[in-house]
């Protein structure tokens, strides 16, 4: 997120910050950077608590956790990650920054997650897919 971020500062730098109609919004754009760090900290402090990694890829994840944001999304990292970055975007209101949301998520849901629920599939089987048929991959 970081990177595409800054890739889109810099487009935006050298474009002279367009900005969209209407935009920039920075009251909106710090609320969603605010609530953007709930889902991911919650989940930080679920997976603490559960006594289990919170990298999904590790050999050693010991529970598949369900609680918490995980009852309404399957990817609340990935989902604060992008609410981060439409935060910074709609701040800032220059359009090449809002390319960076749209990156953060392509790459989430195209590259990482479908990587990651292959793995959990495997170590967690049945209880996985029932998860899976519950909650929705975003929201």
């Amino acid at each position: 997120m970081l990177i595409y971020l800054v890739l889109c500062a810099v487009l935006s730098w050298s474009l002279g910050w367009p900005a969209l109609p209407g935009f920039p919004l920075p009251l909106l754009g710090v609320a969603l950077v605010a609530l953007a760090f709930i889902a991911p900290v919650w989940a930080f402090v679920l997976f603490r608590r559960e006594d289990t990694e919170i990298q999904p890829t590790s050999p050693t994840n010991r529970k598949l956790v369900t609680g918490g944001p995980y009852q309404f999304t399957r990817n609340p990292m990935y989902l604060g990650l992008v609410i981060l970055a439409l935060g910074i975007a709609i701040w800032v209101g220059a359009w090449p920054m809002f390319i960076a949301p749209v990156a953060v998520f392509a790459t989430a849901n195209w590259v990482h997650i479908p990587f990651e629920e292959a793995k959990m599939r495997r170590q967690f089987q049945a209880e996985y897919d029932d998860y899976v048929a519950r909650v929705r991959r975003w929201v």
